[in-house]
């Protein structure tokens, strides 16, 4: 191995800031000191460039406290000269510093990720305790191989995520147990970094998956920012193995490496709680990253490299800044008094971050971002990849528990089931994709929906999963309340409290049949409403068609019946109905992307608020919707959308749910301020149909396209 090599040793982001010792069980190891372990540790410090200068200042600052004696360091470059205490040997390696004896009682591991087993295991079996940095091993057998032999030999092994040594941990831990953040919905880790072609020329193993047949595992998600997955389990309530249930990885690069720097790993566990880890390298800008627990209540921000927790709750908002414990202060501590003290990051209590590790491991390589989704800055090895909206895409995947090939993102994967999805095309141009919904969070309603929709120059106007409203899904039916059931996703409007309150209520629409026909121009669909104990609720019938108008306008027709699933009649509501005024949303639901210069109108009234509520009419029997279309990765133009529902003979008009100022959206509502009723002898029955046209639209353009399709403006 190459003195550089050796020497350069795992970044890490949290530096100590305080003292103090703290207490952990998970993984601790009552270890029965010797004799000399009493007196002051006598300690190894292998690796001493990289991230082993901070250990050599960090030890040099305890020595003059007289807590440890820093009696050799081991690597292949030694420190420059005078840079050592009087009297510290230096070797160059590891195996020629233990054959020199008496071995040390505690080695610090600060080298590359691939020497952290076989060292951990030459100085257990010479008797020492290990501090080893982050990440642990490069594999969960080598994970396994360690743990067993520090168990086997009564050895202490403390892993060096200092984060985890953050006194806002313990203080988490008491305001989930207190409730003040209600039950705990999810965890997401959000982290925005930013790094050089320089960061990966800095040894041979940088950037690496493996080197020269031995695995090296670097990456976004299990080096540079690993404190944020580390930290996120902790907060999932996931240490060891065994609290992981599945890791889902969605991995990315944008430099030209072999490992990721733009991921999205998905972690559930034992106890039911899922982790969204969304990480970057490639931002515009690095940011201190954060690690939150939702709650039904609020939810807890802790940014672990300042040890600062914001904390939100219907009460307001406060902001606690804590101290830390040294976690190589802790190792020594532990030694003092074991089973007193645990350690703050055992090994065995790493085992939940090497099964992510691992998952990372034996995943495919991951897949190169696009030249055209990517920007560079600056110049030779100061130069840096910018990947295009990505700071708002790991805010959005965090927000949405969902990863990157989820959300649609151009650069990403397709996922498994997108190729068996039928796709609707107009002059033999894909127009809309439809999607099972079977991936979406059970928080927002899984149902099916179309997106993304698009004109047939290619602008796309929906969206789905928005930061705003991560259950805000393209274009379909959703409804808020059908007999108590939230089939719209996100917070139920609650009329005893008169607010929206999280709620275990959420219901999910699944197909039970599907007809494509051969034309490719309708889809007749069997859906199922189901409740959150999976009993049937509804049963629609959905039919989609569509067609081309002219040579830059395609109409959608969605018409869908619902009736009860069982033989008594089912009301459906909506915050409106349940006393929210003017929040009568539910029944076709249409989410726009971001619209610059938004225009929505009708026949009779113009702007947000002359249209919100209204009911149409003979005189007034569309509304329009224009602007330039942006969502977020793909490319957007100037398009106009004009929205035309059918009036159903002997049933009141549903009133229309405009949202501009807020965020943009386009509904009818089936329950505006009195619930609906589905029964046998009646069931709801709606149709509307959408003309997606290229460039921005007037009313007399509308009228005349309305005359084309045979209808009476």
């Amino acid at each position: 191995m190459t003195p550089e090599n050796f020497s350069a040793g795992t970044t890490n982001s949290a530096a100590s800031t305080d003292s103090a010792a703290s207490t952990d069980s998970a993984g601790t190891n009552d270890h029965a000191p010797a004799a000399e372990d009493r007196a002051v540790p006598r300690v190894a410090l292998v690796g001493a460039h990289g991230y082993g200068a901070r250990h050599l200042d960090n030890l040099a600052r305890l020595a003059g406290l007289d807590r440890v004696e820093l009696v050799s360091v081991a690597d292949p470059r030694p420190p420059a000269e005078g840079t050592l205490p009087h009297g510290v040997a230096t070797f160059t390696s590891l195996e020629e510093l233990l054959a020199a004896g008496p071995a040390p009682d505690v080695v610090v591991l600060a080298t590359p990720i691939q020497t952290h087993a076989p060292l951990a295991l030459a100085a257990i079996a010479a008797g020492a305790d290990v501090y080893v940095e982050k990440p642990p091993m490069a594999s969960l057998a080598q994970f396994t191989d360690v743990l067993t032999a520090a168990e086997e030999s009564g050895r202490l092994v403390q892993v060096g995520f200092q984060s985890l040594g953050s006194h806002a941990l313990p203080a988490l831990d008491r305001l989930v147990e207190s409730g003040e953040i209600g039950e705990v919905r999810g965890v997401g880790a959000v982290g925005t970094w930013v790094r050089t072609r320089a960061y990966f020329k800095r040894s041979r193993w940088a950037g690496k998956r493996s080197l020269d047949g031995t695995d090296v595992v670097d990456g976004v998600a299990t080096n540079a920012l690993a404190h944020a997955v580390a930290t996120g389990l902790r907060m999932a309530g996931a240490a060891l193995a065994d609290d992981v249930v599945s890791v889902e990885t969605d991995l990315y690069r944008a430099h030209a490496t072999e490992s990721d720097d733009t991921s999205v790993i998905r972690v559930r566990t034992a106890g039911g709680v899922v982790l969204l880890c969304a990480l970057t390298l490639c931002a515009d800008k690095q940011t201190a990253p954060c690690v939150t627990i939702h709650g039904t209540l609020g939810r807890a921000e802790f940014f672990y490299t300042e040890d600062r927790l914001t904390i939100t709750t219907p009460d307001g908002e406060r902001t606690e800044t804590f101290g830390r414990t040294d976690l190589l202060e802790n190792l020594l501590a532990a030694r003092r008094s074991p089973g007193a003290r645990g350690l703050l990051s055992p090994l065995a209590g790493n085992g939940a971050f090497m099964r992510v590790l691992e998952a990372i491991r034996r995943a495919e390589p991951p897949r190169a971002i696009g030249a055209g989704h990517v920007s560079w800055q600056g110049e030779g090895d100061d130069a840096r990849p910018v990947v295009r909206g990505i700071s708002h895409l790991v805010r959005r995947a965090a927000a949405a528990q969902a990863t990157f090939a989820e959300l649609g993102v151009p650069w990403a994967r397709e996922l498994p089931a997108a190729g068996t999805q039928p796709v609707f095309a107009v002059n033999g141009k894909v127009v809309a994709r439809r999607a099972d919904g079977g991936r979406i969070t059970p928080t927002s309603s899984p149902r099916p929906y179309l997106h993304p929709v698009a004109t047939l120059a290619g602008t796309v106007v929906t969206d789905h999963l928005p930061e705003d409203h991560v259950w805000h899904l393209g274009a379909g039916v959703a409804i808020q309340d059908v007999d108590g059931v939230n089939f719209w996703g996100g917070r139920t409007f609650t009329p005893g409290a008169g607010a929206y309150v999280w709620r275990k209520d959420h219901g999910r629409i699944v197909t039970l049949a599907a007809e494509h026909d051969s034309a490719g121009s309708r889809l007749a669909e069997t859906l199922g409403w189901l409740g959150p104990d999976g009993k049937p609720l509804l049963h629609e019938q959905r039919t989609w068609s569509w067609a081309a108008v002219d040579s830059s306008t395609w109409r959608l027709t969605l018409d869908f019946i619902l009736a009860p699933a069982g033989p008594d009649p089912v009301t459906l509501g909506s915050p409106g109905s349940n006393g929210r005024p003017q929040g009568g949303y539910g029944g076709f639901f249409w989410r726009l992307p971001t619209v610059a210069a938004a225009q929505v109108w009708t026949a009779a009234a113009d702007g947000e608020d002359a249209v919100h509520g209204t009911v149409p009419s003979v005189e007034a029997p569309w509304l329009a919707w224009s602007g330039t279309f942006r969502n977020g990765e793909h490319d957007g133009g100037p398009a106009t959308l004009v929205f035309l529902p059918r009036q159903e003979p002997g049933q009141p008009g549903d009133p229309w749910f405009v949202r501009l100022a807020g965020y943009p959206g386009v509904g009818l509502s089936l329950a505006w301020e009195q619930r609906a009723t589905a029964s046998h002898a009646r069931p709801l029955h709606r149709t509307v149909t959408v003309l997606v046209a290229d460039g921005l639209l007037s009313t007399r353009d509308i009228e005349q396209l309305i005359t084309t399709l045979g209808e009476s403006a």
